[in-house]
């Protein structure tokens, strides 16, 4: 897979866009949920026959003193979609990370309700991922999971601009922060795994952070509303892979 159809991922990962050709429609329940996924197009194999699957539940985890995570982030989150997918938040370029040397550039977040991973097999009410790519467009998602408490400051832009229908578009009044979304404590788990949505390509770096952060009933509740359905791909087998910490 090139370089340019890479990036083209990086932009739709988690989002349900679809690449160009790639016109099968999908969804998370029936016939068109994510137990037929392999079936609907040819381009969808991997849902179906990969072995490196994501989401997973993140248990057994192997202490091998994984690095810090480099946070490089400036407010960047300009425009929101409602794909009927999920309500994504694309980013302004400037914004990456670094880990292990290598630099992974912020290009969008998302949501999910429930969460997609589990934790020690804790589901949560709701989880974001932050989608990165490197100048190869290799792709790095990180993983932050929700609580219901307090509400979350980070979600109060966003939300505002949210659109409750599908395929409609909006520009945020103000820049949304995913620095924001992160908790305070940045310790992660990290696994190889895929999208988890179609085409479902592996691959993809996971990195969860182990601390949820909290968000109001009411911003959970708005956003599973919006969705009108839970857009959580069900745990994939973890196979012969490993989750490190």
């Amino acid at each position: 897979m090139n370089r340019t159809t890479l990036m083209a991922l990086a932009l739709m990962a988690g989002s349900g866009l679809a690449l160009a050709g790639h016109g099968a429609h999908w969804g998370y329940s029936g016939t068109e949920g994510p137990e037929h996924w392999g079936e609907l197009d040819p381009h969808f194999s991997a849902c179906q026959t990969g072995k490196n699957q994501a989401p997973i539940d993140l248990t057994n985890v192997v202490d091998s003193q994984l690095p810090p995570i480099g946070f490089h982030y400036s407010p960047g989150g300009s425009d929101e979609i409602n794909n009927g997918h999920t309500i994504q938040v694309d980013y302004q370029a400037g914004s990456s990370i670094a880990l292990d040397g290598h630099d992974y550039e912020l290009k969008q977040f998302h949501f999910h309700t429930p969460s997609e991973n589990h934790i020690g097999g804790r589901e949560f009410p709701m989880e974001a991922h932050l989608v990165h790519a490197d100048q190869d467009g290799n792709l790095l998602v990180i993983a932050v999971m929700f609580d219901e408490g307090d509400e979350n400051a980070a979600l109060i832009v966003p939300w505002a601009g949210m659109p409750e229908t599908v395929d409609r578009k909006t520009h945020l009044a103000a820049l949304a922060s995913a620095e924001k979304l992160l908790p305070a404590n940045r310790d992660y788990y990290r696994f190889n795994g895929s999208l988890t949505t179609p085409p479902c390509t592996e691959g993809v770096i996971w990195l969860v952070l182990k601390e949820p952060v909290t968000a109001s009933a009411e911003q959970i509740g708005k956003f599973a509303r919006v969705m009108g359905h839970p857009n959580n791909r069900p745990i994939q087998t973890l196979n012969a892979r490993v989750v490190i910490e």
